[in-house]
C-alpha cells in the first residue's frame, strides 16, 4: 500500500486539483483512481487556462462548438471544459454511488469576476448546475461576502457547492453558516436536505506570505496552525445542537477540504503538507505532481487533532513577530480572487484568438471547397472546370 492509499485508509479523501483532455484520453485519471486512491477532482481558472490555452488538444472541440454558433469566449470555455468535467464525473460515479453521495465529486467554478456580485453569482451557479446535468458536480463559489450570499441561495435551491478561497477560521465559520442557513430554508419548506457541500481552506499561501517576516523555526507553521483551528471548529460545529437538528432530518456535513497543499518553499520536502493534514472526514486536493510525489515517497501520516487551544497559541506566537493574521486572511482572499480573475481573462483572450482562427480556417475551407467543385450545372451536378 503506497502512502496515498494509506492516507485514504486514514479517513481522508484525496482529490486531484487538475483537469486536462490528455489526463482523460490517456487513462491517467483512471489510473490515479485505481492506484492512488483518488476519489474526486477540483478545477479553477488557472487549471483550465493551462489545459485549454497551452495546447492543441481542444482545437477540435472548439471548432465543433464554433460551427454550432457558440462564439462568446466564456460560453466556449464552459462548453469545452464541461466535456472534460462531465467525463471525469462519470469516472467518479462509482465512488459517488458506493459512498452514497459523500465522495466522488468534480467542481466547476463560476466566473471569477463575479466574486463580489451575489445575484450574478447565483444566476451563474444555477446555469452551470443545469449545464452539468450530473449529481456529482459541485458549483465552485468564492467565500467572499457576496459569494456566501450565493452559497446560501444555491444550497436553498438544492445545488451542491464548493466554497473556495477560504483562509481563516472565521472564513470557514461564515461559509458553514451560509450552508446551514440554506439547509434551514429547505427544512422550513419540507424539502430534502441531501445537498452536498465542501469548504475549501487554502494552506500554503499563508506560509508563502508570512514566512519572509518570521524566524526560520516558524517557517511553514502558520498554514498548519490555521488548518488545525479550522478542523477544531469543524468538529465543534458537527457536535452543535444546530447541526444535530439538521442531521436528524437528513442533512449531510459540509466537509472541510484542504487546498493549496503543494509546497511553495524549496527548503521543505515536496510532500511537506500532505501527511500533516491527515484528518478523518476531510478532503485534500492536490496537483498531480504533488500526488505522484506523495504516492512515491510521502512522509509518515500524522493525524491532526482538533486542538483549538494549541493552534491558537501557535498563531499568537507568529502574530508576535508582526504578522496581523486577521488582516492577512482578508488580503489573501482578495489577492486570490484577483489572481483567478486575471487568469480567467487571460484564458478568455486565448480562447477568443483560437476561436477566431478556427472561424477563419473554416471559411477558407469553404471557399477552397467551392472553387474546387467548380460551377454547378442546371441538374445540380458538378460540371468540372
Amino acid at each position: 500500500m503506497n502512502p496515498a492509499q494509506q492516507l485514504h485508509q486514514a479517513g481522508q479523501s484525496l482529490w486531484l486539483d487538475s483537469i486536462s483532455r490528455r489526463l482523460l484520453t490517456t487513462g491517467t485519471l483512471a489510473r490515479h483512481i485505481a492506484e492512488r486512491a483518488v476519489t474526486g477532482l477540483t478545477s479553477n481558472p488557472t487549471i483550465l487556462g493551462h489545459a485549454m490555452a497551452a495546447s492543441s488538444d481542444y482545437d477540435d472541440s472548439l471548432q465543433r462548438h464554433v460551427l454550432k454558433a457558440v462564439h462568446d469566449p466564456q460560453n466556449l470555455v464552459y462548453a469545452v471544459a464541461m466535456e472534460d468535467l462531465t467525463a471525469a464525473a462519470e469516472l467518479f460515479l462509482p465512488t459517488w454511488e458506493s459512498t452514497e453521495g459523500v465522495d466522488g465529486y468534480v467542481s466547476v467554478e463560476i466566473p471569477p469576476g463575479l466574486a463580489y456580485a451575489a445575484d450574478r453569482s447565483i444566476q451563474a451557479g444555477r446555469r452551470l448546475h443545469r449545464q452539468a446535468g450530473l449529481s456529482n458536480i459541485l458549483v465552485k463559489v468564492p467565500g467572499t461576502p457576496a459569494g456566501l450570499t450565493a452559497v446560501e441561495q444555491l444550497t436553498s435551491d438544492g445545488i451542491g457547492t464548493n466554497v473556495t478561497l477560504l483562509f481563516s477560521d472565521g472564513h470557514y465559520l461564515r461559509a458553514a453558516d451560509a450552508y446551514l442557513r440554506g439547509l434551514e430554508k429547505r427544512a422550513n419548506t419540507g424539502l430534502s436536505l441531501d445537498v452536498p457541500s465542501v469548504a475549501s481552506i487554502f494552506v500554503s499561501r499563508w506560509d508563502k506570505s508570512a514566512d519572509p517576516l518570521l524566524p526560520s523555526p516558524l517557517h511553514g507553521k502558520l498554514g498548519l496552525a490555521m488548518t488545525q483551528k479550522v478542523y477544531a471548529s469543524y468538529r465543534s460545529l458537527l457536535a452543535s445542537e444546530r447541526w444535530q437538528a439538521l442531521a436528524k432530518v437528513g442533512a449531510r456535513p459540509q466537509r472541510v477540504l484542504w487546498a493549496s497543499t503543494s509546497t511553495k518553499d524549496p527548503a521543505f520536502p515536496d510532500t511537506y503538507y500532505l501527511g500533516k493534514l491527515a484528518a478523518p472526514d476531510t478532503i485534500n486536493t492536490m496537483p498531480e505532481k504533488t500526488l505522484l510525489a506523495f504516492a512515491d515517497h510521502g512522509e509518515p501520516i500524522e493525524l491532526m487533532r482538533p486542538d483549538y487551544a494549541t493552534a491558537t497559541q501557535r498563531v499568537a506566537d507568529i502574530a508576535a513577530h508582526g504578522v496581523d493574521v486577521d488582516a492577512l486572511a482578508e488580503s489573501l482572499q482578495r489577492q486570490g480572487a484577483r489572481a483567478f480573475e486575471a487568469d480567467w481573462i487571460a484564458l478568455l483572450d486565448a480562447i477568443a484568438a483560437k476561436a477566431k482562427a478556427v472561424t477563419q480556417s473554416s471559411r477558407q475551407s469553404v471557399r477552397i471547397g467551392a472553387r474546387s467543385r467548380g460551377p454547378i450545372d442546371n441538374d445540380g451536378v458538378d460540371s468540372g472546370c
